[in-house]
């Protein structure tokens, strides 16, 4: 039997369940729980295919403690690989970098290809016998980890489970399909990240309700107002918010943004922001769109990756540097708003008489919906 709280009341309907218990936020024993039965077992984000531009770009990332590399191939293709030489488990390459003939093992030099391939074995014979009848190549190339990419963002499972991207999430992809053109990252202004204290669960249940946007975020709310939102939920994938009032940006000469080409109506003043599940947060608007992966580092911390994308590459459009440079300000000041808000439920979590909260019926059902998901996900787990 497992020691920790039952779920029952967090897969309660939204109107008498409770939030998932205080465990699931600052216990380092649910935080490995979590690792294996929510963020390993379905699609989770780990990075950005901007971070590997050109052929030969390889960017090794730490994923809760497991060793990855993103290497983009000669083919412009995206592979991910766990980051450990399959000779005596050295890693591979620990900054990112320009690989310019093959990842070579900086111990013994086993070699492997762009698409992980093992390609030389040195010495493996003994000295200057580079093969060794037992040693075969084609058994030990790099292990591959299930990898998609979408809106830029790259997706692994990293148990090989879950079903394919494109079932898993074609719900959304669906909803989107308007989006579903090539996205032009906005340089460097247009990329940060926010070191945060708190567990990466509260940053997506912040993410995906409109509830606190008076109190929170008052110039947003100045004309984007709450009535002007609507909940957006998906049972067992997505959940979020939008708006039905969107104003595009201006600089002094009354400039804009390029539009996404061939987009409905709807689009004129509404725009959309969900978290995908587990930990990729999305926006779309008319003009640009952006996503956040979240790093969980441990229970208590979190950072938070943000990138921001155009319709028309920063090549074609020199005029909109500037523009640029104040949307991403502009964001970056929303999203650090949030800030005192996540780290103060992180607090909050530590209260030892705290029964995981309560939920408006009427404004956080996006929350729930993805209380009930996580809930649903450590059950099945459990249940293994």
């Amino acid at each position: 039997m497992n020691k920790y709280s039952p779920l029952s009341s967090v897969l309660a309907d939204v109107n008498v369940a409770n939030g998932l218990p205080n465990e699931h936020y600052i216990d380092p024993v649910v935080f490995a729980e979590e690792r294996k039965s929510v963020l390993y077992a379905n699609w989770s984000g780990i990075g950005f295919g901007k971070d590997v531009p050109e052929e030969g770009d390889a960017k090794p990332v730490d994923f809760l403690g497991m060793p990855l590399l993103i290497v983009r191939d000669r083919d412009g293709e995206i592979g991910v690989f766990q980051n450990t030489c399959r000779h005596r488990g050295m890693i591979l390459v620990d900054t990112p970098r320009k690989i310019g003939g093959a990842i070579r093992c900086p111990y013994h030099s086993w070699c492997y290809s762009l698409k992980g391939e093992l390609r030389a074995t040195p010495h493996v014979g003994g000295p200057g016998h580079n093969t060794h009848k037992d040693v075969d190549r084609k058994d030990l190339g790099l292990v591959r980890v299930r990898s998609y990419v979408w809106r830029d963002v790259i997706f692994v499972n990293v148990d090989g489970n879950a079903p394919a991207f494109e079932d898993a999430h074609a719900a959304l992809m669906d909803r989107w399909k308007e989006f579903d053109k090539p996205v032009h990252h906005g340089g460097e202004t247009s990329s940060f990240k926010l070191e945060v204290k708190t567990n990466w669960k509260l940053a997506v249940e912040n993410y995906c309700e409109s509830y606190h946007l008076p109190w929170v975020h008052p110039g947003l709310n100045s004309y984007s107002r709450l009535e002007d939102h609507y909940s957006i939920e998906e049972r067992g994938h997505y959940s979020g918010q939008g708006t039905l009032v969107y104003r595009q940006l201006t600089d002094q000469d009354g400039a804009t943004f390029d539009d996404f080409d061939g987009l409905s109506d709807k689009w004129n003043e509404g725009a959309e922001y969900v978290a995908l599940y587990p930990n990729v947060l999305l926006g779309v608007q008319r003009d640009h769109a952006f996503a956040i992966v979240l790093e969980p580092v441990d229970q208590e911390n979190t950072v938070e990756h943000i990138e921001l994308y155009y319709a028309k590459s920063i090549d074609e459009t020199p005029q909109h540097d500037g523009l640029r440079a104040s949307n991403a300000q502009l964001w970056k000041t929303v999203f650090e708003e949030d800030v005192f808000v996540v780290e103060g439920m992180q607090k909050g979590r530590h209260g030892v008489l705290f029964d995981g909260g309560r939920f408006s019926p009427a404004m956080d059902g996006p929350t729930h919906n993805f209380h009930h998901w996580v809930a649903s996900q450590i059950e099945n787990g459990r249940a293994e």
